[in-house]
């Protein structure tokens, strides 16, 4: 066949697996600053991208370049405009996370609700007493806002709603009630914010998204209201949300998601025992990373044998 597939950052054994069974060559790429991928992708038919900054200069290096196959559900990583005036195909594996992402989003909300790191914490430091001034709530009743309800809101809808007996509102301007489980009721973004208890944001990072919850929203939520933002720290204004933490018009965060990845070691987020930073773990399982490197090569074959992906979020032949 003699296709080769640039690998810029190992995947899972079992997605190298499938493309070697299908005959293609596999380059591991040495590494991934954009004069790095611009020289490894010169000879490469396709590539399977994690979180590598693919630019246009990339794009336009790799000459032969038919598709760039995201391992993961954002794509704000790749230069979709220049890979679509290039005839170059870019996928994802929204599947893939889904399940994945959805648990991690409700232990995102029971740790802030419980707040289990800041009660570590304090006991660590010898304070048992900690927990009398400083508990936690209940999830049970309480109503969770979901922002973006596609794949992953609609599961994280599901496990609060029949796990935890939530009350569960979404804003969507592209759906419509009637396609909605009964139990999520979609209303405006400002009623979102000024009546869930726990806000959960699902959305992928484009130019339409890119900090569209700022100070606005934050003077809207209730001061006990809890934030979990598990999609991408652009969508979110740091300096804003950082400003109404500490003036506790948020009452908690609890973020898998930076602006900045890794974030600045000194970053006021870790300043705040009200804060629960992980980085952007949320998808970092055994499970997930073999279903993402398996789905993306799947996406390569489809291409390379010429036929559509699956899961294009371009479409080059335009």
């Amino acid at each position: 066949m003699g296709y080769k597939v640039l690998i810029p950052q190992d995947i899972a054994e079992e997605g190298k697996e499938f493309l070697i069974s299908r005959g293609y060559e596999i380059k591991m790429g040495s590494g991934v600053k954009e004069v790095e991928l611009a020289r490894d992708v010169e000879d490469c038919d396709a590539m399977l991208l994690r979180t590598a900054n693919v630019t246009g200069a990339v794009l336009r290096a790799g000459k032969k370049l038919r598709i760039v196959a995201r391992h993961g559900a954002g794509y704000n990583n790749v230069d979709i405009n220049t890979a679509t005036e290039l005839g170059i195909w870019v996928t994802n594996t929204p599947d893939a996370t889904t399940g994945s992402v959805a648990e991690f989003t409700v232990g995102a909300m029971i740790a802030a609700g419980k707040r289990f790191v800041e009660l570590r914490d304090a006991l660590k430091q010898g304070d048992f007493g900690y927990k009398n001034k400083h508990m936690g709530t209940d999830l049970v009743g309480k109503r969770l806002g979901i922002i973006g309800i596609g794949k992953i809101g609609i599961e994280v809808a599901k496990k609060a709603f029949y796990g935890l007996d939530m009350e569960i509102l979404a804003y969507s301007p592209r759906k419509q009630q009637d396609q909605m489980p009964d139990y999520v009721r979609l209303v405006p973004w400002e009623m979102l914010f000024e009546t869930s208890d726990f806000i959960a944001v699902h959305v992928p990072l484009t130019e339409e998204t890119r900090g569209f919850i700022g100070a606005k929203e934050f003077e809207r939520m209730k001061p006990s209201a809890v934030l979990v933002n598990c999609s991408r720290g652009g969508v979110v204004v740091g300096k804003e949300l950082v400003r109404a933490l500490q003036e506790r018009k948020v009452a908690g965060l609890f973020t898998d998601v930076m602006e900045q990845e890794p974030p600045d070691s000194n970053h006021p987020f870790f300043q705040m025992d009200h804060v629960i930073v992980t980085p952007h773990m949320a998808s970092n399982t055994r499970e997930c990373m073999l279903r993402m490197a398996v789905q993306a090569a799947a996406q390569i074959d489809l291409v390379l044998s010429g036929k559509k992906p699956e899961w294009a979020v371009n479409n080059p032949n335009q």
